[in-house]
């Protein structure tokens, strides 16, 4: 699995588990909503910047988001 992948799935479970929709983590992220979209699909990766700009939305600590990753693609 590519990394991009893996973080696209992280973050749509992080999300759901917050009871978030992609509109709603989009706006108070203060992003576009179909980037949101882009990320969780894997086709866009995000940059630090934008890693600290999810996080907090959903309430997680951006390492955590990294962790969770790591994580995944180590179970394949």
């Amino acid at each position: 699995m590519e990394p991009a992948v893996a973080f696209g799935l992280v973050l749509r479970e992080a999300r759901k588990s917050a009871g978030l929709t992609q509109e709603q983590l989009a706006l108070t992220a203060e992003i576009e909503r179909n980037y949101v979209s882009l990320i969780e699909r894997g086709i866009n990766q995000p940059t630090i910047k934008m890693l600290f700009k999810l996080a907090g939305p959903l309430g997680i600590p951006p390492h955590v988001l990294v962790e969770m990753t790591e994580r995944k693609l180590d179970a394949g």
